[in-house]
Formats: structure tokens, sequence, C-alpha cells
């Protein structure tokens, strides 16, 4: 392929545009907020689900109190009933002796659900204090990934400021080398992630390989325009002032 040498030169130009959006692309693929970020979110899922099943714990608790509260109620009620009749003094012996002895019953019985009613409104008050421990544990993660969402997005924002800075001659350098030398350059830079490469100080700057004399005789004797590869990694050679030759 013959080219000539100031379109070569501008492969060059392209190189460096095209190393540093590759870079650019590696800094926004691998920023610190993106891991931190994952993080934050996959702690968020977790204590989520927890507090998920915290607050269903506390809503069938709480029914539990609600029934030994009433089951309490309705053991007061029927003894407020009885000892009423027996205050009365209405029936005969037999009955008021009975009602007495229910009464005697049901303070057992009341006694006994105010023990149950206790042990579920503690069992209630400590899922309580677990649910708002979660949800407390939510809000400083919810911060915490906003502000990470906030750092993440000028982080970015800031790379893709750069990359279209970067990359805004690069279409009118692409004129300027041509074509086929660009599609040359793409296909080599697509397998070996450097298209081209300067020869400098008898070293090719992809490789980074010191030619030798047998492939530094054949460069001197190439004409100018001649498109020159690296016999070791087959990037475009480009020829400068400082190629040694």
């Amino acid at each position: 392929m013959k080219a000539e040498p100031e379109r070569q030169l501008r492969l060059l130009d392209l190189q460096a545009i095209d190393t540093r959006l590759d870079q650019i692309a590696h800094a926004r693929a691998h920023l610190p907020q993106l891991a931190v970020h994952a993080d934050l979110v996959g702690k968020a899922s977790v204590l989520g689900d927890e507090l998920v099943r915290a607050r269903a714990a506390v809503g069938d608790v709480q029914r539990e109190v609600a029934k030994a509260e009433a089951d309490v109620q309705l053991v007061r009620d029927r003894a407020a009933r009885d000892q009423s009749r027996l205050d009365a003094g209405v029936g005969t012996a037999k009955d008021l002796q009975a009602l007495q002895h229910e009464l005697e019953s049901l303070a057992r019985r009341q006694g006994e659900l105010e023990e149950v009613e206790l042990e579920v409104m503690e069992r209630a008050e400590n899922l309580e204090h677990d649910v708002a421990e979660l949800e407390r544990g939510m809000a400083e993660l919810e911060s915490r990934l906003a502000v990470t969402v906030a750092e993440r997005d000028a982080a970015l924002a800031e790379l893709d400021a750069e990359a279209e800075r970067v990359s805004a001659p690069r279409g009118e350098l692409a004129g300027a080398a041509g074509e086929d030398l660009v599609t040359l350059y793409e296909k080599i830079r697509t397998t070996s992630g450097t298209g081209a490469a300067a020869l400098r100080a008898r070293r090719c700057g992809g490789c980074q390989l010191e030619l030798n004399q047998v492939d530094l005789d054949r460069i001197r004797a190439a004409a100018p325009d001649e498109v020159i590869r690296c016999e070791e990694c087959r990037r475009i050679l480009v020829r400068t002032e400082e190629s040694g030759l």
C-alpha cells in the first residue's frame, strides 16, 4: 500500500486519540464508585428483605396482642357481670356460691391470660425495636447510595466530557489519513489494540522490540510513501525523524 508520509503521520495522531479514548473507556468501566454502588445496592437488597420479614413479624405479633387483649377483656367483662350479680344477692344460696366459685376461676384465668398478654406485648416491643433499627440502617444506606450516585454521575460526566473533547478532531484526522489507510489501521487496532506506532530509535512503538539490521535496511530502502508493517506485531510503522534510520 502507498500513502504519503503526511498521511501516515496522521495515523499517529489518530492512535494517540484512540489510546486516550480507550483509557477513558476503561476508567469509565472501572470507576471506584461503581464498585461501591454495587456493594451498597447488594446490602440494601439484603436489608430490604430483612425489613420486609421484620414488618411481617410485627404485623403477626400485633394480631396476637389484639387477641390476647380481647381474651383478657372478655374474662374481665364476665367477672364484672358475676360480681354485679353477687353484690346484688339475687338468687339462691347455691347460685350465689356458684358465682363465687366462678369468680375465683375467672380470676385465675385472667391472671393466666394477662401473663400471655404481657409476653406477647414484650415480643411485639422487641420486634418493633428490630424494625426501627432496620429502618435506621436502611435510611443510612439510602443516604450513602445517594452520595455515591452523585459522585458516580459527576465522575462519568467528567470522563464523557473529556472523551468528547479528545474525539472532536478525530474525523478530520481520519479524513486527512485517507479511507484506505484508516481501514487498515482500524483492522489492526481491532485485533491488537494499537493500529499504528512510531518507529523511534530503531524500536517499534507498538511491541517495543528493537528492529534487527535486516528489517532496518529494508525500511531504509523503502519508498517514503510505502506503508511499512512491523514484522513482529504487524502494526503500521510510521517513520519519523527519530526513527534512527
